[in-house]
């Protein structure tokens, strides 16, 4: 095997990471963000008046989901090391996935706080799980530039949401000049 075939070999497998891996990476912290914020839309469009809640009790309901979070951000990072970071992030999506699903049998403030607090601990190690996934797969040279592609989607989505023009709902008339 020459130089020349070994460096196309290599450029093939960042290009495969790069669409196939970095991408998936993307759409799982999309969804992350999404699960982070429901809890906002929700409130405002009839949750609180469905589970008879305060605004108090709304923070609160949204806040809870951190001391989770927090709480099991570093054992879920040793576990990470301890099974892999595949093995882990796959452990983290299913219940996540688990945790969202029970939130549509939700009728009380407490079992909407407990679910907060058990989507805090589910998600927690996501963010650094992901990181390290995408660094065992890319090589130290291309690192910057999934990381890039990366953040590039979730900064545009942040940047397409201030710019976007704010619409009144009604539309322009056409002029007759």
């Amino acid at each position: 095997m020459t130089a020349t075939d070994a460096s196309a070999i290599k450029r093939s497998a960042i290009q495969k990471i790069s669409w196939r891996i970095v991408p998936f990476i993307g759409l799982m912290f999309f969804i992350n963000f999404l699960d982070r914020t429901a809890i906002a839309f929700a409130g405002p469009s009839g949750m609180t008046k469905d589970l008879g809640l305060t605004a108090a009790q709304f923070g609160f309901a949204a806040g809870v989901f951190f001391i989770g979070y927090i709480l099991l951000e570093i054992p879920s990072n040793l576990a990470l090391h301890k099974f892999g970071a595949r093995r882990w992030l796959a452990r983290i999506m299913v219940t996540w996935g688990i945790v969202a699903l029970l939130f549509t049998w939700v009728s009380s403030a407490t079992e909407l706080y407990a679910l907060r607090f058990l989507l805090g601990v589910a998600e927690a190690g996501f963010f650094p799980g992901a990181i390290l996934y995408l660094s065992l797969c890319v090589p130290q040279h291309y690192r910057s530039l999934g990381a890039l592609m990366l953040l590039s989607g979730i900064l545009s989505f942040a940047i397409a949401r201030e710019v976007k023009p704010k619409t009144t709902g009604t539309a322009p008339r056409a002029s007759t000049a």
